[in-house]
């Protein structure tokens, strides 16, 4: 057994902070009643309450005591942690612990608005929601009922975001929603745009659901044909890559819409028997069936590393020697108990309504993932963007599902399979292999769970080495925050072991500014600890299909864009994301929401004119890159102001982009990233929020629409 209980919990203060204010039970003043400690024994204690439902009834209590314990060892070593509605509810009255559901909005009026209850309340009880509005008619269809026509999917949006708007969950989540329409419905141009002023539809991501006949006929510019869905029938035609174009412009403006792949979520349904997949939740990464939801957890990989290496170790040294590897007997041994936690929360769930506890004990999918994977990186002296990262990735998510299936076959054989599996994929007419969950592996936000565990989010990068979180910790001056500069642990001990750590340096980090401008810092420290924004955008899509080749569900990830990306630059990376096998993509470019809760855009601003050429120009390059010889594929996403080759050095202070050893940095904006990106604040604490995994994330609070 490799889980052991700590000596003693080892939370930074941050991660107490972040508990104290979103998890820790509290009495009817709002006093803290709970420790950390207390916490984690009160989610390990009510989820091992489910061992007494199987095996022998005189066993019960020894099997129950025997989890508890293991559960316990688990969550406080930090290297997996549940979902946040687990640890919040776990133990409590409310009882909810899944984190994402799907609800269905059929073409009627009682549907639209039984929808918008179970919306109501599920975000009361901290969960996300995702839609479908494709069934619905189009605007200015027929209501043969009244005799008037339809307002069409856009205007029942906002209803169910009016709805979102005046429901808060106690400050620990506020309601999200992701909205999703197809491609071929009469209204997606209204759909695609309906974001555009940046304060419509603020508690809803959207995402338009494409097939391949479509991206077929982007690549091809053909048109394609919209279909009435009451009808059926066709209701006009559109040219393709104009549609495309109207995507890609304004996910660049404020990184709405993304796409979501049906035909290839679909293809990987496990139980086609009970219905297409239409919907994903707010992040993306949990595609489900109508009234379907999931539990979701994250294996902290950066605490599964043996050796000591000399990255860390060595105070001197050229290099950054990866004498670390990953522990993969610790995770091939912590992996089943991660696996019966998660089936058993699903046991312990008080779920909102009755159709989702049918539903979801039906298919019984959980989702095991990954945070701490650029951490991981670090901790290896493996660079993000780089081939060795991609291979690395791939095997890892690989590993976890064989063992995730692995441990789901055992407990099919101890506890019985999941009661949809007979005509399943998995079922005697498909694979033949009995599984207690219909899924296993999802890789999901982990904002507020990282900062617990003291990791990098999900499979992202490492948003910054240092910076600087505002809280409001001294209780005589309540509404004055207290500013602490965090260093990542992984670079402060090599910059420690290495010589060249100061306060300097660190400040200048936390001020937003780049390691590379540093001269007392070795080249191969720079090539390894690399952040998101030096990061060229392929890498960021290739490292989200490395995961998902092994990922049942999907994968939530940002691709992130530098303040001078262009329209075509985004285009490019929607379809490489569909070439590389993505199920979806989200995007965001630095600055890109800038203000959005205070203004409209004005007069006269908003997103450029399409350079059609150029979309053209970066379609046929993601269409045609495996015929690219000797040019690594991060180099055929160009980033250019304004066009033109990205990839020069810099000289006397250009701020142009160059690559450095095979990598891309791209043009450093005129002011310190932290200044330029003035995206929303938090509403929680007004610290700047960041874009990352697919999702909003206070890095100081632990305030997140999801994970």
């Amino acid at each position: 057994m490799s889980e052991q209980v700590p000596a003693r919990l080892q939370l930074s203060e941050n991660a107490r902070v972040v508990l104290e204010r979103r998890y820790l039970a509290k009495d009817d003043e709002g006093n803290v009643i709970e420790t950390p400690e207390q916490l984690f024994r009160r989610v390990a204690g009510n989820v091992a309450q489910a061992e007494g439902r199987y095996g022998p009834k005189d066993e019960a209590a020894g099997r129950v005591a025997h989890w508890e314990e293991r559960f316990y060892a688990l969550v406080t070593s930090l290297r997996f942690l549940p979902n946040s509605p687990t640890l919040g509810n776990a133990g409590r009255p409310l009882q909810q612990l899944s984190a994402c559901f799907v609800l269905p909005v059929e073409d009627s009026m009682v549907s639209i608005f039984d929808a918008v209850k179970q919306t109501a309340l599920i975000h009361q009880s901290g969960g996300g929601t995702g839609f479908a509005f494709s069934r619905l008619r189009p605007a200015g269809d027929i209501v043969q009922t009244t005799g008037g026509v339809a307002s069409g999917p856009v205007s029942f949006m906002r209803v169910f975001d009016a709805a979102t708007e005046a429901i808060k969950q106690g400050g620990t989540r506020r309601g999200a929603n992701m909205a999703i329409l197809d491609v071929h419905h009469p209204d997606i141009e209204a759909f695609i745009n309906v974001k555009a002023d940046m304060v419509t539809l603020t508690n809803f991501n959207i995402s338009v659901a494409v097939d391949d006949a479509f991206m077929r006929a982007v690549e091809a510019d053909d048109e394609y044909d919209l279909i009435n869905p009451r009808t059926g029938e066709v209701a006009g035609r559109r040219r393709a890559r104009a549609i495309f174009e109207q995507i890609v412009a304004n996910a660049w403006r404020n990184g709405d819409p993304g796409l979501v792949f049906l035909d290839r979520i679909n293809a990987d349904n496990p139980t086609p028997q009970l219905g297409r997949i239409e919907a994903t939740n707010p992040c993306g990464e949990q595609p489900l069936l109508p009234f379907e939801s999931c539990n979701l957890g994250s294996l902290n990989v950066a605490r599964f590393v043996k050796g000591q290496g000399r990255a860390a170790g060595a105070a001197s040294g050229p290099s950054l020697p990866a004498a670390k590897d990953v522990d993969w007997d610790a995770l091939a041994e912590v992996i089943p108990v991660c696996v019966r936690f998660l089936d058993d929360v699903i046991d312990m769930n008080q779920y909102p309504v009755p159709e989702i506890e049918r539903q979801t004990k039906l298919t019984r999918k959980i989702g095991l993932g990954v945070m701490g994977f650029a951490d991981l990186l670090f901790e290896l002296g493996i660079p993000y963007d780089s081939d060795q990262a991609l291979g690395l990735g791939d095997r890892l998510m690989a590993f976890i599902r064989e063992h995730a299936d692995a441990a789901s076959e055992a407990l099919a054989r101890e506890r019985g399979v999941f009661p949809a599996w007979a005509e399943s994929a998995y079922g005697p007419g498909g694979a033949n292999r009995p599984l207690r969950n219909a899924t296993r592996t999802t890789v999901a936000p982990t904002g507020t769970l990282s900062i617990i565990a003291g990791c990098t989010g999900g499979i992202e990068p490492a948003f910054a080495l240092a910076f600087i979180r505002q809280h409001y910790l001294d209780p005589r001056t309540p509404r004055e925050p207290v500013r602490l500069t965090e260093v990542n642990p992984v670079f402060e001990a090599v910059a420690r072991a290495r010589g060249f750590y100061s306060e300097d340096l660190i400040a200048h980090l936390a001020a937003g500014r780049p390691l590379h401008d540093r001269r007392e810092v070795p080249a191969d420290v720079k090539d390894v600890f690399v952040t998101a924004h030096e990061i060229a955008p392929s890498w960021h899509v290739r490292m989200q299909a490395a995961f998902q080749r092994h990922t049942d569900n999907a994968v939530s990830k940002t691709i992130n864009f530098p303040r001078q990306a262009t329209i075509a630059d985004v285009a490019a990376a929607y379809m490489l994301a569909y070439k590389e096998g993505c199920k979806g993509i989200t995007i965001y470019r630095d600055g890109s929401r800038a203000g959005q809760v205070l203004s409209h855009i004005a007069e006269g601003e908003g997103v450029p004119a399409i350079d059609e050429a150029a979309v053209a120009e970066a379609l046929s390059m993601v269409a045609g890159r495996e015929a690219l010889e000797g040019s690594p594929p991060a180099d055929q996403l160009s980033l250019r102001p304004g066009g033109g080759n990205a990839r020069r050095r810099r000289r006397n202070g250009n701020a142009g982009g160059f690559r450095s050893r095979n990598r891309y940095t791209p043009p450093r904006p005129a002011l310190p990233f932290s200044e330029v990106d003035t995206t929303t604040g938090c509403p929680d604490c007004g610290s700047r929020l960041v874009f990352s995994e697919g999702c909003l994330v206070c890095r100081s609070c632990g305030f997140t629409r999801c994970g």
